[in-house]
């Protein structure tokens, strides 16, 4: 089974972004994978803003990048685009850093109208990294929601969905294992 880094681009510690990221770290956890998460948020920003890679914290967040045979990678949208935060640990990355790795794209929002913004603002950022971007899932603010328990939940359509999405994620992310081992 592959391992799987769950990357969660939220700045925010009540993050909608990250119970998503979670649902999907915990689907393939079931189908047998070893998923890591990264709440992006928790590394230190002001090394995270100078680039300075050599912080152990940032290098450490980058080596997981490095090992992790696949990546989860959940944003919120703010203004049709991913978050800052995305951004700037993206750019801390070595240029070929998700060569080959499949990657899948979610990110909520407010709005269905930014919908397009995986497709239009993400995809091509992941692709110059060298990713290979499966078809990703957005998901409306007022669908998630968490139990008592802290536990996250899709309502209505939303769960049937996300689970479609990541079906089709490990699908893809057992015949590139296969093509590694090969």
């Amino acid at each position: 089974m592959a391992t799987v880094l769950a990357l969660s681009g939220s700045p925010s510690p009540a993050s909608r972004t990250a119970r998503l990221a979670e649902l999907a770290a915990a689907d393939l956890r079931a189908r047998g994978h070893r998923v890591h998460t990264l709440a992006l948020r928790e590394l230190p920003a002001e090394p995270m803003l100078a680039a300075h890679t050599a912080d152990p914290s940032i290098a450490r967040a980058v080596r997981l990048v490095a090992e992790a045979d696949a990546l989860v990678v959940a944003t919120p949208i703010y203004q049709a685009a991913y978050s800052g935060l995305l951004k700037v640990f993206l750019d801390l990355l070595p240029r070929h850093a998700l060569d080959g790795k499949p990657v899948l794209p979610l990110a909520t929002g407010g709005s269905a109208a930014h919908v397009l913004a995986l497709d239009y603002a993400l995809r091509p950022v992941l692709t110059a990294l060298g990713a290979q971007v499966a078809p990703g899932r957005y998901v409306l603010d007022r669908e998630l929601g968490a139990a008592p328990d802290g536990s996250a939940f899709l309502a209505g359509d939303s769960a049937a969905a996300l689970a479609g999405t990541v079906d089709r994620f490990a699908s893809a992310l057992a015949g590139a294992v296969q093509l590694a081992a090969a």
